[in-house]
């Protein structure tokens, strides 16, 4: 009893952890600039097409100037850090689902007859197909799923966990080409020509092995979820009010949802024709300066890059106005306005959570730590002898560790690329099979490293729904997605050394091999 009792004193509070790893980060880079901790890497030039040797260091912050740049940047950093503004604008369309009844009636039709493990599968499928929009998805695919559980009586943390192990396991796996996909094969093609010559990459060189691993990958998770950590969380007890408010589909809920889908395809289907290109007045919201469909639609300075979040609120809105007004629960315009804001109710934790998480995430990339490490394993494989399995094992241990202390994978091919691509080619594999390798790899350990933005959304949600004094803190949140990881790591390794020894096409007329 007084273990127990000594435990839950010393357990720390997320806020409290992260405080812990920004001093660790100060102090460490601090000791690594002194013992000038670097490494060389070798990029490729767009223009020369030659190789351009840089040395990475350590930055200091165990210094004035270092401490000077927190200070200085801080403010600046939260304000811009896309996880607060993505989650506090979309959490306005998520109000107006859930006040008017929209996300209660719609949640119960999905899973009153439905068996549990269906709507799991259902919701991690969704899930990893939903990635190919970007890191948008974590901020409204992780408050949907707890909404979806617990208006099927369910805990609530069984969604946000499994929605998030199928965004990050699932990271790589793209059946619509995305933008990170288009720059990291740009980096590829680059690498390539200096071996090739001029070697054409597909945009659907991935498409049959990213297919396999989607289904597959989607059924382990499930299966984890469904018979493994449904035992392990804490119990959740079902709140009286849901359990005495069971929802019953009558004439009124059928006319909002009647409305809520008319509004909501029309909707649709006007941003849709409005990205098609081609015909008459269509295609004004791409980017036509771009090459590929994808790059025009999620560029930089597309339209959907710059205003995704909010078409996606918007979409929300108005299934959730419609509804109510269709169901009635929406009357007036007042109810209307204060349901707007039903979300943000009591989003302070939340929002100091990701105050600190930026800080964590902005000065642990101003030391250039991540980039230094990535760098020494692109050493690593510059100096390997593997080959055959030996090389795709390596590879991908290499991007999994990687992705823990950089985990954007642009970032990471940009350092990785030169070199890997160029011993792969002399290996006889094909430049499209190592990037597959690469993001393979990364996608195990993307749910494990809190430097990754959105992983804070995935933490202050599990605190929001935790009935236990105890708080969830970053050690417990990252237990909860080892069991993803691990298998997914068996998973996607056994696929990729089976289709490199089977010779199978990754994607339409390209091989794992030359």
């Amino acid at each position: 009893m007084k273990i127990s009792k000594i435990k839950e004193k010393i357990t720390l509070h997320p806020i409290m952890s992260i405080l812990i790893m920004i001093t660790f980060t100060i102090v460490l880079s601090g000791i690594l600039s002194l013992f000038r901790f670097q490494a060389t890497t070798k990029t490729i030039s767009p223009t020369s097409f030659e190789y351009n040797t840089s040395i990475i260091e350590v930055n200091s912050l165990f210094s004035f100037s270092g401490l000077k740049y927190i200070f200085t940047s801080t403010v600046s950093n939260f304000i811009a850090f896309a996880p607060l503004s993505s989650l506090l604008i979309i959490l306005i369309g998520v109000g107006i689902m859930e006040k008017s009844g929209f996300l209660k009636t719609a949640c119960t039709i999905l899973t009153k007859n439905a068996k549990k493990i269906n709507v799991t599968y259902f919701l991690v499928l969704m899930s990893i197909i939903i990635g190919f929009i970007g890191d948008l998805s974590y901020a409204f695919i992780i408050p949907l799923s707890a909404l979806l559980f617990k208006y099927g009586k369910r805990n609530p943390a069984l969604g946000i966990i499994a929605s998030f192990a199928g965004l990050t396991c699932g990271n790589a796996l793209n059946i619509i080409f995305s933008s990170t996909d288009s720059s990291l094969l740009s980096l590829t093609t680059l690498a390539a020509n200096m071996e090739l010559g001029n070697h054409a990459l597909t945009t659907l060189g991935f498409i049959f092995i990213e297919l396999l691993s989607i289904i597959l990958l989607s059924f382990i998770i499930t299966l984890i979820t469904e018979r493994y950590l449904v035992y392990k969380l804490d119990k959740y007890e079902i709140p009286k009010t849901d359990i005495e408010e069971e929802i019953a589909i009558g004439k009124n809920e059928k006319k909002g949802l009647k409305y809520a889908i008319i509004a909501g395809t029309i909707y649709f289907l006007f941003f849709l024709y409005c990205i098609i290109p081609g015909l008459p007045l269509s295609g004004k919201l791409l980017d036509q300066s771009q090459t590929f469909f994808i790059d025009k639609l999620f560029s930089y300075n597309s339209f959907f890059t710059t205003g995704f979040v909010f078409v996606i609120t918007m979409f929300f809105v108005i299934l959730g106005l419609f509804y109510g007004l269709g169901a009635k629960t929406i009357k007036n315009n007042k109810e209307f306005c204060e349901d707007l804001g039903h979300s943000l109710d009591g989003i302070g934790q939340t929002v100091i959570l990701i105050f600190f998480a930026s800080i964590l995430i902005n000065v642990f990339k101003y030391t250039q730590i991540g980039n230094v490490i990535v760098g020494l394993f692109a050493e690593l494989i510059e100096n390997t002898t593997f080959t055959g399995i030996p090389l795709i094992i390596l590879l991908f241990v290499i991007s999994l560790i990687s992705t823990l202390v950089l985990p954007s994978s642009i970032n990471k091919w940009a350092i990785l690329s030169g070199v890997t691509i160029p011993i792969f080619i002399r290996a006889g594999m094909s430049p499209e099979f190592s990037q597959i390798i690469f993001r393979f790899g990364e996608t195990v350990t993307m749910g494990l490293t809190p430097l990754m933005a959105y992983y804070i959304i995935y933490l202050a949600y599990l605190e929001k729904y935790n009935q236990n004094k105890k708080p969830i803190n970053i050690i417990k949140s990252i237990r909860y997605q080892m069991p993803y990881a691990l298998l997914t790591a068996i998973l996607l390794l056994t696929i990729l050394i089976v289709w490199f020894i089977v010779g199978l096409p990754i994607g339409v007329g390209i091989y794992p091999t030359l």
